[in-house]
């Protein structure tokens, strides 16, 4: 079954840390490339952070309103990828998604993980 699991969300107080982990499909071997996406309440999904190419030339891309504060990585089991959010806000509020990044076409999308911020 294609499955995407994240998890790692929860309620947070503003400047807080947290980390989002993403499991890939059972049948995935290794994650090569994969993004993080959020939707807030009214608001349509929207990519944050994207990791290219493990394998060869890593690399990362962040949206400009989580530059600095998000990190993406991916485990030493090359399967798992985390969001490591750092010094969060109101406006991180959101549910979170993993997912391949575009242009591939995506897997079907999992439940997501909440991520509620506190001020």
């Amino acid at each position: 079954q294609v499955q995407l699991v994240e998890s790692g969300g929860g309620l947070v107080q503003a400047g807080g840390s947290l980390r989002l982990s993403c499991e890939p499909p059972r049948n995935v071997v290794r994650v090569n490339s994969m993004a993080w996406y959020r939707q807030a309440p009214g608001k349509q999904r929207e990519s944050v952070a994207t990791l290219r190419n493990a394998e060869t030339t890593e690399a990362t891309e962040y949206a400009d309103s989580i530059k600095g504060r998000f990190t993406i990585s991916r485990d030493k089991n090359e399967r798992t990828v985390y969001l490591q959010m750092n010094s969060v806000n109101a406006d991180d509020t959101a549910v979170y998604y993993c997912n391949l990044p575009a242009p591939v076409p995506p897997y079907p999308w999992g439940r997501g993980t909440q991520v509620t911020v506190s001020s």
